[in-house]
């Protein structure tokens, strides 16, 4: 399960959501190949998601998102350790409780997401959580205090009348279950704008401890009441999916060093191309026609948000 406006690494992919620390200042521009990554990235989240709602379906989602965590907080740990000043400097934050706050949001969001994949499927969870971008967006002016201007406003309503599409309102049954992935995308815009607002005085690297170590220690508050022994098979499919999320962090951190986020972003909407290749053929998940339009309306306008916000940061006066 595998991250909104361009988004830096610790609030996308915009259909996935990777806590990985970005790296501000690419010091090699290598954007072909950093594109070429992302969509590998992309991919690897897509397979993440599918060992999700595979766990999800037979376990507590709590006690898989903390197996999961606690892999994660051994890959923090190990990624601190190699960076200058280690965990002395990652533990040092100037918003300690904004990031407890981020930490809970995202736990929060990763734990509701595979709840929705088993209620929904994969193909339409990700359908209505692609409107995480645009409220990020329309979060962004209450929040960071950034001027949200009326063509993005225009995208983000846009993008609303997606979702409506996707939800077809008047299905009761379907529209109940769907906030869960409405929940989570306004979750994960939330915890994106709290990243970007603590970036402005703690490095990468210190949200990416606090986000691991703390999401670790809450989710096992929940988890533990919920262990049981996996079976066999599942041992081979926790192990995978926490070697993939491993992966596609790497992976991510890589491209995000080669290239600029804004520059990325787009690509990392393919994963709901993935994801609902997964979704329909291995678990039968049905695409239905006015969840394929709302998708596409609701990507396209967080495209055009994009692609806006590249330009106000290219011309300052847009």
């Amino acid at each position: 399960m595998s991250e909104e406006t361009p988004q830096n690494p610790l609030n996308a992919p915009a259909t996935r959501a990777p806590a990985v620390p970005p790296n501000n200042n690419p010091i090699d521009d290598r954007t072909g190949l950093a594109i070429m990554i992302m969509c590998g990235t992309s991919l690897i989240f897509a397979l993440q998601d599918g060992l999700s709602r595979q766990l999800g379906s037979s376990y507590a989602p709590t006690f898989v998102v903390m197996l999961r965590y606690w892999f994660f907080a051994f890959f923090v740990l190990a990624l601190v350790a190699r960076q200058p000043g280690g965990l002395r400097r990652a533990i040092r934050s100037r918003h300690p409780y904004l990031q407890i706050t981020r930490a809970l949001l995202l736990v929060g969001e990763v734990v509701i997401m595979i709840e929705a994949f088993v209620r929904l499927g994969l193909v339409e969870t990700h359908a209505i959580f692609t409107i995480s971008p645009l409220l990020v967006a329309a979060l962004s002016g209450p929040i960071l205090g950034e001027k949200v201007g009326w063509r993005r406003w225009t995208a983000i309503f846009i993008g609303f009348v997606g979702i409506l599409i996707v939800l077809q309102p008047g299905r009761s049954a379907f529209a109940t279950e769907a906030m869960l992935p409405l929940i989570a995308a306004l979750m994960f815009a939330v915890y994106g704008l709290l990243t970007r607002y603590v970036s402005r005085a703690d490095p990468a690297i210190v949200s990416f401890f606090w986000t691991g170590i703390f999401g670790a220690v809450a989710i096992t508050a929940l988890g533990i009441w919920h262990w049981e022994w996996l079976a066999p098979i599942d041992w081979v499919w926790m192990a995978l999916l926490c070697m993939l999320a491993a992966t596609g962090h790497y992976l991510l951190i890589r491209a995000y060093e080669l290239a600029e986020a804004s520059a990325l972003q787009p690509f990392a909407y393919t994963q709901l191309v993935w994801v609902s290749a997964i979704g329909v053929l291995v678990f039968g998940d049905e695409l239905r026609l006015n969840v394929v339009i709302g998708a596409t309306v609701v990507v396209g306008a967080g495209l055009f948000t994009l692609w806006r916000e590249r330009q106000k940061a290219q011309q300052p006066g847009l």
